[in-house]
Order: structure tokens, then sequence, then C-alpha cells
């Protein structure tokens, strides 16, 4: 599961990579789908840690005291700001800072991305 949710969200990444001059090739490396697939896959990462928190009901400040300084957690709202003022559509990082910042709760976040309108997920 951990690996789905890196390549749909890597659509997103690409779709912000592009949008800001990235190269392709860039985005597809150990900098880009590497880091994503290790940060979303691996226990050690810190991200990962704070996500699997969350998802068994700990609040946002016991998730974040357990798993330290998670630096997605910490440019999360940048992202989203960034790519709303560019109309870049990133629809995870939209509910991942809908969670951060309190304004929903894990499961109203997924559900709001299961309830998405079907469509191809072009990645540039």
């Amino acid at each position: 599961m951990p690996q789905a949710i890196a390549s749909t969200f890597f659509a997103e990444l690409r779709r912000f990579g592009l949008a800001n001059g990235a190269e392709a090739n860039t985005l597809t490396g150990l900098s880009g789908l590497g880091d994503l697939v290790l940060t979303c896959g691996s226990p050690q990462s810190r991200n990962f840690a704070l996500g699997v928190s969350l998802g068994e009901g700990s609040d946002l400040a016991a998730a974040r005291a357990r798993a330290g300084t998670v630096e997605g957690a910490q440019t999360c709202a940048i992202l989203c700001a960034l790519a709303e003022r560019q109309g870049v559509d990133m629809p995870i990082a939209r509910a991942v800072d809908a969670v951060l910042m309190g304004r929903a709760g894990v499961d109203e976040a997924v559900e709001s991305l299961l309830s998405r309108p079907l469509k191809a997920d072009a990645a540039g």
C-alpha cells in the first residue's frame, strides 16, 4: 500500500516540479521518486512515523512528539500555497495539510480523496 500511495502522490510531485522548472529526469531519479518511495514506505522515515501515529488515532501533538522533527509536516502548508497560486492540482497534499492543520481528521481526509471523481491522473 505505501508504494501505491507514493506512485499516486508522484503525479502531484511531478506536476508541481514541472510547473516550477524541474527536469523530468531529476524527478524520476533517486532525489525525486526514490526519496518519495522511502518516505512513504520506511518505518525509519519521520514522515512515515508521523502518518502511522495519526492513522493509529494519536492526536497531532502526540504524533509530532513521537515522530520528532518532520520536514514534510513543516513544509506542507507552503507547498499547498505555492501549488494553489500556480494552479497545480495537489489533492493529496491538500488532504495531508488539512490533517496537519487540524481542519480534518484522518478518516475525513481519506474520505474526501476517495470521493473525488475518477479521472486519468496526468503527471505533466
